[in-house]
């Protein structure tokens, strides 16, 4: 199941362009929220063309931080990201566009903060592996197991 929809369009007589509208889960972090960084952030998100589908401020618990992390929720760190996310008060976000999921990534920067490039979101307001502003999906799968977990269906704009 893909995480957004397909259009096509006429882009000279005679060629059509495909776009591939896709949605991703985005979720400002504590350490965004405390900066008081979010609506720097989204001006970005926004200025690269990418529209708001859905949005809720939420704390989050243990267990859906350990459903989010379970590839990770296991390791010895993990009681450190649960602590870190749980901290404060977070929004989840829905961000609908072409392309959204690799562009908000190339967007971010790496996940290491300390190796992002200045000018990336996390280069520019990042500290660390896990104090690096916003978590994004990193795949179309990915993406719509996240938006289900953090949105119901009527949560968002389809």
């Amino acid at each position: 199941m893909l995480s957004g929809s397909i259009s096509l369009e006429r882009n000279q007589p005679g060629s059509i362009l495909l776009q591939i509208m896709e949605k991703t889960l985005i979720i400002f972090k504590p350490d965004c929220m405390q900066k008081k960084l979010m609506g720097t952030v989204l001006s970005r998100f926004e200025t690269a063309g990418f529209s708001v589908a859905g949005c809720k401020m939420m704390r989050l618990d243990s267990p859906l931080l350990r459903e989010h992390y379970a590839h990770i929720a296991d390791e010895p760190f993990f009681p450190n990201i649960e602590s870190f996310m749980s901290s404060e008060p977070v929004v989840a976000m829905i961000l609908e566009g072409e392309n959204v999921i690799k562009k908000v990534r190339d967007l971010l920067g790496p996940t290491d903060s300390t190796q992002a490039l200045a000018g990336t979101i996390r280069g520019d307001f990042g500290e660390t592996v896990m104090v690096n502003v916003v978590h994004a999906s990193d795949s179309s799968e990915s993406a719509v197991a996240e938006i289900r977990r953090f949105f119901t269906d009527h949560d968002y704009i389809k």
